[in-house]
């Protein structure tokens, strides 16, 4: 039973959600390789249909991103898994979320770690995310509203940090905020196309792999890309 909050996205009859969601379960996400029990488990749990705009609900499900308002969107199911599933999370980290967004990602998150700080530029984005979050009980979600692309020093160090937007490269303000052991899931590359990339820190050294091809709404900030798709440094 959901929150009352929540119920606006229920009373549409013959949607089938719950079904819908088994379905992106099974063919968007299993069949495509990811394999995290515990990323299966959130990601089954998680009710997107409640992170879209009401026109959308009974798309909530399809794989593909979805408007969102203010020139966002919420991201494909199968790569909120996979980014997920690439930051290796075994319970108890503190993870930093960029670009709330939606909400969704956060909620799936809080899922899976101790503690989510998440931060986002739009203040009406993050406001709406505060009442979706809320609604569903998570008390483990810390909300920012700033630039995302300088991370958030006052929470460092982060054990992951997931960036869901595209970056030109990767802001050394927040390779400085991670752990020892510390993952960092980032969108890199021009404003149409990035390579999803894995970064490790390992004492003082970086490992970076390369894991898939992506598309994200571009990183805006003062280490991301301008508003009129400059590289802003």
């Amino acid at each position: 039973m959901l929150p009352a909050i929540l119920e606006r996205h229920l009373n549409l009859s013959g949607l089938n959600l719950e079904g819908k969601r088994a379905n992106m379960m099974e063919h968007q996400i299993r069949a495509r390789g990811v394999k995290d029990p515990r990323v299966l488990e959130a990601m089954g749990k998680v009710p997107r249909h409640v992170f879209v705009p009401p026109g959308y609900v009974d798309a909530a499900y399809d794989d593909r991103p979805l408007p969102i308002g203010s020139g966002q969107t919420i991201s494909q199911p199968y790569m909120v898994a996979v980014m997920t599933e690439a930051l290796k999370l075994e319970g108890g980290e503190r993870v930093l979320e960029i670009g709330t967004g939606s909400g969704y990602q956060t909620a799936v998150l809080a899922e899976l770690v101790s503690h989510v700080v998440t931060v986002e530029r739009m203040a009406e984005l993050s406001s709406s995310a505060v009442r979706t979050i809320g609604a569903l009980g998570y008390a483990n979600v810390e909300f920012v509203v700033g630039d995302g692309t300088k991370g958030y020093p006052p929470g460092a160090p982060y054990d992951g940090i997931l960036v869901t937007a595209g970056a030109p490269d990767i802001p050394d303000v927040i390779l400085r905020q991670m752990a020892e052991g510390g993952r960092l899931v980032i969108p890199v590359g021009n404003t149409l196309q990035q390579t999803l990339t894995r970064v490790t820190r390992i004492g003082k050294e970086y490992r970076t792999e390369r894991l898939e091809g992506c598309v994200f709404v571009p990183l805006i900030g003062e280490y991301g890309w301008t508003e009129n798709g400059e590289q802003a440094s």
